[in-house]
């Protein structure tokens, strides 16, 4: 099997960085290692990261700093060079792994050789992406740098693997949850965001699509708009952490499989 490493960007993330880390940690297949790449961090998110690998000294977990330039692009692309594993999975810093994750990345890769690119579905929205090592440093000289900010840089990796001819798959197994806090800001920095879709693929005119999934998320907004900060306070009451409730929930499940697969 093919090992996989986890990069993890990562700038002012103290609320969600902790949790993130739990489910990468808590895998049936333990991670070739796990990038957290910070990018001047203001807030506590490098101390958190540091006292969540004191605390857990066997996770593969490393801290790496980004200071030279500001922004996403910069720090996934540090991450992915800096990463030494067969396999490179990026995530958000407030993303939550399926108990399985790495295991499924894994045999995507392993089982078919031809694979370059790799996702799955997201609980709402969210990088959920892996690619082979070999196939980032055929396309590390030619994604997008973005430096205005207005592309989904996860969009753009995989256009540029197409554009290059190399296989991606799509498999319903590569589950990761997001936190829909996208969902909480004003309209205006809602439909920024949902603009950067239409400005990565007009970057790309030499791609299309058939489905546009920012109608379905304008659709969504209004209501996730007012549940979220309600969804938050219960969780807050409630002593709930969705992290923990999550993995929890998911392992039952792959262990009640296991089950019914021995009897």
């Amino acid at each position: 099997m093919l090992n996989v490493s986890i990069i993890i960007p990562a700038w002012n993330e103290e609320e969600r960085i902790a949790d993130c880390l739990t489910n990468t940690i808590r895998q049936t297949v333990t991670p070739h290692e796990i990038l957290v790449v910070d990018n001047r961090s203001t807030d506590n998110t490098c101390t958190i990261v540091e006292e969540f690998m004191a605390h857990h000294p066997e996770a593969p977990i490393r801290l790496l700093h980004q200071d030279e330039e500001q922004g996403l692009i910069p720090t996934r692309n540090y991450g992915l060079d800096a990463a030494t594993g067969d396999v490179l999975g990026r995530i958000d810093a407030d993303c939550m792994l399926k108990p399985d994750w790495v295991e499924v990345v894994s045999g995507i890769f392993t089982e078919d050789d031809e694979a370059m690119g790799a996702t799955g579905p997201v609980l709402l929205f969210g990088s959920n992406m892996a690619l082979r090592a070999t196939a980032w440093k055929q396309i590390r000289g030619e994604v997008c740098r973005d430096k205005s900010d207005v592309m989904h840089e996860d969009v753009d990796v995989s256009l540029h693997l197409l554009g290059r001819g190399l296989k991606t798959v799509y498999s319903k197994r590569m589950v990761c949850g997001i936190s829909a806090r996208r969902m909480y800001t004003s309209p205006a920095s809602f439909h920024a965001y949902m603009r950067r879709f239409r400005n990565t693929f007009e970057t790309h005119p030499e791609h299309w699509r058939t489905h546009k999934s920012e109608h379905t998320l304008y659709i969504m907004y209004p209501w996730l708009h007012v549940l979220y900060p309600m969804y938050q306070k219960l969780l807050e009451v409630r002593d709930i952490n969705p992290a923990e409730r999550m993995w929890f929930n998911m392992q039952s499940e792959l262990e009640e499989k296991d089950d019914l697969q021995d009897m």
